[in-house]
């Protein structure tokens, strides 16, 4: 009876680029998912490391065993599969460790491998089939391969030539659709698509969060200025002048921003006060352009 449900890889281990050597950080993590293996079946201790250091949902949170969501891809349940993961590793993640350093590949690789299984968790709670293998970090190093290196040709099955970007994308796609399988084999796959999804976001961030930022809206801003703000923006000519109170407060209101400026820096401003200077200077600059 099998008690136990490794990550499988989809054919990955029949892919091929040019290796480099060991360095560093794939250079530990592979040995130290080689010590693990060999102590667990040279002391036939598998089903307590399956148990105790694999992923098992339901014993996280019913015995807190937080542990595992790291301690599970260390664990291997067979020689094709650390060999496979481990291949694989070494065959994309050194170059990405040239690209990035060290420190870098570790906070990648360590991020992605917890965050999957946090992924795998969270939506299989009730599940005590344990889920092993360093397969969601490996996930995630192929998407960080294909992002650096998109145009990077990968020979599929040894023969067929394929863009990293397009395998990433595949693989993703079919990793996608196959989390809806029923059966022992969706834990796996759950686990595989949480990989991508860590590493794409955290690769990502920075345009991500841009994006949020352009999208916030824009701040209102009070009378006076407001009428007169709609016009600049609009690039029409602002009304004669029955607005000479107008004109005096918005020059007052630059003045107090400028002094606070002088005194606090520009940062000390408001987001609110930034734009008011800004369409208030664009203001005068404009009319002072008319007028010439």
């Amino acid at each position: 009876m099998r008690y136990y449900n490794y990550q499988k890889h989809s054919g990955f281990g029949n892919q091929f680029i040019r290796p480099r050597l060991f360095s560093g950080a794939i250079k530990n993590i592979i040995i130290a998912n080689i010590v693990v293996f060999i102590f667990m079946f040279l002391f036939q201790s598998e089903r307590f490391f399956l148990y105790y250091f694999g992923l098992v949902p339901k014993f996280v949170w019913s015995r807190g065993f937080v542990w595992q969501l790291f301690t599970y891809m260390f664990i291997h349940g067979g020689f094709g599969h650390i060999f496979w993961n481990m291949f694989i590793l070494w065959m994309f993640g050194n170059e990405i460790e040239s690209h990035w350093g060290k420190k870098e590949f570790y906070k990648y690789y360590f991020l992605t491998g917890v965050g999957s299984g946090i992924i795998t968790f969270l939506f299989s709670l009730n599940s005590s089939i344990p889920v092993v293998g360093a397969s969601g970090a490996i996930y995630g190093v192929l998407l960080a391969f294909a992002l650096l290196f998109p145009e990077r040709r990968i020979y599929f099955y040894f023969l067929i030539p394929i863009k990293a970007k397009y395998f990433v994308l595949i693989m993703g796609v079919i990793t996608f659709f196959s989390s809806f399988s029923q059966g022992a084999g969706q834990i796996s796959h759950l686990t595989h698509l949480g990989g991508l999804i860590i590493g794409y976001l955290y690769l990502r961030r920075k345009r991500i969060f841009a994006d949020i930022n352009f999208r916030k809206p824009k701040i209102k801003i009070p009378n006076p200025f407001k009428n007169i703000i709609r016009k600049v923006e609009k690039q029409q000519k602002p009304p004669k002048h029955t607005g000479y109170d107008t004109d005096k407060t918005m020059q007052e209101e630059i003045d107090r921003l400028l002094d606070k400026i002088s005194r606090e820096g520009y940062e000390s401003l408001s987001e609110q006060e930034k734009q008011t200077l800004v369409l208030a200077s664009e203001y005068f600059a404009k009319k002072s352009r008319s007028k010439n």
